[in-house]
């Protein structure tokens, strides 16, 4: 899928949901969700729909309930939002809003030794 469709903040929810397991009932989405965001069901299902309508899941009818699953993985989302977000934010941005976001996070040595990979690769100094 080359264009890939602009999923809001709270989509993500339902996302990270099907992508830790699906095929899932929007019963089982609701629950998932439920134990991290106080929403309504109503509110899910909306949102369960949303995902279905842009093109980021699909699902699979079984007997009288409907499976959902990701169509979009984690990954070409994570890049597309990092894409979109240097759009807006500028390339002069980058620098020091990747800086802040290394500073403001907890990384493990094996974190920081993979940063350092992706670093050397981009850099060519391999």
């Amino acid at each position: 899928m080359t264009n890939k469709p602009k999923i809001s903040e709270a989509e993500w929810q339902v996302m990270k949901v099907l992508w830790r397991k699906s095929p899932a009932t929007a019963n089982e989405v609701v629950e998932q969700v439920s134990d991290k965001k106080d929403w309504n069901p109503k509110t899910v299902k909306t949102l369960i729909n949303r995902l279905a309508s842009k093109g980021a899941i699909s699902f699979e009818k079984e007997g009288r309930q409907y499976k959902y699953f990701p169509v979009l993985s984690e990954d070409d989302c994570v890049q597309a939002e990092t894409s979109s977000f240097l759009q807006r934010a500028g390339a002069t941005a980058v620098k020091p809003m990747l800086a802040a976001f290394i500073e403001a996070q907890q990384l493990s040595d094996d974190d920081i030794a993979e940063l350092k990979e992706i670093l050397e690769r981009k850099g060519g100094n391999q």
